[in-house]
């Protein structure tokens, strides 16, 4: 199965380290980021963990759960948890999936149908490929995804970057340019008319080509 930006994020039933769950119950009328991992007690998914934990606060501000998921049972999750907490500082303050059939990577085309149904014997090397992060909206569409190698750890700030990028254009109709942060210009789509625009951006625009018009962040 192959996921695109626009999909409707397969639902499931799992259970967690906070309980069994409904995915698209569970995601309610937030917006959602699930985080792949393809093994517990991996160095570079650890620091990604506790890194998560840290940012609980973060998420919530912008109606966002977080929920992982690891290829291994949860009463491993339990386990490696304890160790996170040592090395990070933070706790795990959301749930993790445990995935020790493979239901859900295989759901979700992060690993084949030929991979099996068990994590038993499987290393990380196995499931290299259940490093996705997936930003779903509370339609239950895919909004966002991105692919890490096991070597990468991921960048949360940025992925709170593309969450508010997401955000802005659901309220306001932008479009944000490279390496926007917030409170910076915005792009006003070509999908927008002038007259339109008169309405929606009261603060005016510069017209740098035809096509692209920037205004003042609508939020700020």
């Amino acid at each position: 199965m192959s996921l695109r930006i626009g999909d409707i994020a397969p639902d499931f039933k799992a259970d967690t380290t906070e309980g069994p769950i409904q995915f698209h119950d569970w995601i309610g009328d937030s917006w959602c980021i699930l985080f792949s991992h393809p093994k517990d007690f991996t160095p570079v998914c650890t620091t990604e963990l506790g890194a998560v934990g840290g940012l609980k606060s973060a998420f919530e501000a912008r109606n966002c759960k977080v929920i992982g998921l690891s290829v291994d049972p949860v009463e491993d999750h339990a386990r490696w948890a304890h160790d996170i907490e040592e090395v990070t500082g933070n706790t795990v303050n959301y749930p993790l999936i445990g995935d020790s059939d493979l239901n859900v990577a295989k759901l979700y085309g992060m690993l084949p149908a030929s991979a099996g149904d068990s994590s038993q014997g499987r290393t990380p090397a196995d499931n290299q490929t259940v490093r996705t992060v997936m930003i779903i909206g509370p339609d239950k569409a895919i909004k966002a995804l991105v692919a890490y190698p096991m070597t990468t750890g991921r960048n949360f700030d940025e992925i709170l970057r593309v969450l508010d990028s997401l955000q802005l254009f659901i309220k306001h109709t932008v479009a944000t340019p490279v390496n926007w942060r917030p409170g910076d210009d915005v792009i006003i789509p070509p999908t927008v008319s002038d007259e339109v625009a008169k309405d929606k951006f009261p603060k005016g625009w510069k017209t740098l080509k035809p096509y692209l018009r920037v205004t003042p962040d609508p939020s700020a």
